[in-house]
């Protein structure tokens, strides 16, 4: 199944609009390109929104807001649905600051997304319209464990259900989700969270698997998820004793512009429930 999904982005190679945050625009853009997909980046409300017409699909990434690039997210995402485009969102610390957490929530009001892609305690926000994190990683009290599995389980299904968007958490064990069918994914590997930026690499990744695979977009979402974390693991296998998180930041998007759909297909560790 997600052999053909990737095979499609190689193929297609999207042409994705990211308007993300300016920690990790590069790497965002080199993970864009390692997929097989094409990265182009416009915040300026007089570029953006003709930036967006010539796109596939559009990346909406809030975390370094201002008060001018606020308007143009709206934009973007106005003409994106007008023109039928996949949207992803990231609310990349939603619960930190109410600027963040009413653009996140505004956003979800006025922009349909394909699918809103975070950590437990973002979408926590987003569904109960407050809450808490540990800056812009999750709150410890939120972490996804075995024990609590079929709990967020449920609770992502429903907000699924409610807001009509696939749902992504990423966490220990990541869940892909539109209500109906849930995939628990468990690829990937812990140093990834020493890495800043690999949640919106995957919030990239994932607006091009979405948008070379517009009939399938739960799939597609969960196979940019496996796709991410696989790269986790085989860049992992690569590292030495003189490496540390910088050399495994380059060996990730090094191992996804060597990845291949077969090995994708292999590798991917997930269940659906």
């Amino acid at each position: 199944m997600f052999e053909q999904i990737f095979e499609n982005v190689r193929q297609k190679s999207p042409l994705i609009h990211n308007i993300t945050n300016y920690v990790t625009v590069n790497d965002c853009a080199n993970m864009l390109l390692a997929c097989g997909g094409s990265p182009i980046m416009a915040d300026d409300l007089e570029d953006a929104v003709e930036i967006t017409a010539i796109c596939g699909g559009l990346n909406i990434n809030i975390g370094t807001l201002n008060q001018r690039t606020v308007p143009v997210m709206f934009a973007a995402g106005k003409r994106a649905n007008e023109l039928g485009h996949p949207v992803v969102l990231d609310p990349v610390g939603a619960g930190a600051s109410r600027l963040r957490t009413d653009t996140a929530l505004g956003l979800l009001e006025k922009v349909r997304f394909s699918v809103i892609r975070g950590n437990i305690s973002e979408m926590k926000t987003l569904a109960l319209g407050s809450g808490t994190t540990k800056g812009v990683d999750a709150d410890g009290a939120d972490r996804v464990t075995e024990d609590n599995l079929e709990e967020v389980i449920w609770f992502a299904e429903n907000f699924a259900k409610k807001i009509g968007t696939v749902i992504t958490i990423t966490g220990a064990i990541d869940i892909v989700t539109d209500g109906e069918r849930a995939f628990c994914i468990r690829n990937g590997r812990p140093e990834m969270s020493s890495i800043t930026g690999t949640g919106c690499q995957l919030s990239a990744l994932t607006a091009a698997f979405v948008t070379a695979n517009p009939e399938r977009v739960l799939e597609a979402a969960a196979a940019a998820v496996c796709a991410m974390g696989l790269c986790g693991e085989i860049a992992y296998r690569r590292m030495t004793d003189l490496d540390g998180n910088s050399s495994y930041r380059n060996y990730i998007i090094d191992a996804m512009y060597r990845l291949t759909p077969a090995e994708l297909e292999k590798g991917a560790n997930y269940e659906v429930r």
